[in-house]
């Protein structure tokens, strides 16, 4: 077994950096963020607009109810006059 602890010691030696690391890491980050901001932004924006459609729709839906009541209603006037009528004619 002393020749995987040997090679494990080394795999797991410290070593320094090399010039600039941490510059490039502090670099990629940046961009990482900006990105990850962006499609944020472009999610939101899709749950907004997804959210938008549902209440156009549930709008439309509740103007075509009130559009059918209302015609309900005006139909519904004459046919209790003629329902009348012919109740008076067959008594």
């Amino acid at each position: 077994m002393d020749w995987l602890e040997d090679e494990l010691r080394r795999a797991l030696a410290r070593e320094d950096p090399p010039d600039g690391f941490a510059e490039r890491v502090l670099a990629r980050r940046e961009r990482g963020t900006s990105s990850a901001r962006r499609w944020l932004a472009a999610a939101a924006m899709v749950v907004v607009a997804a959210g938008a459609a549902g209440a156009w729709r549930q709008h439309q839906g509740n103007q075509a109810k009130q559009e059918v009541m209302l015609a309900l209603r005006l139909a519904s006037a004459p046919m209790d006059r003629i329902q009348s009528e012919i109740r008076g004619i067959t008594q």
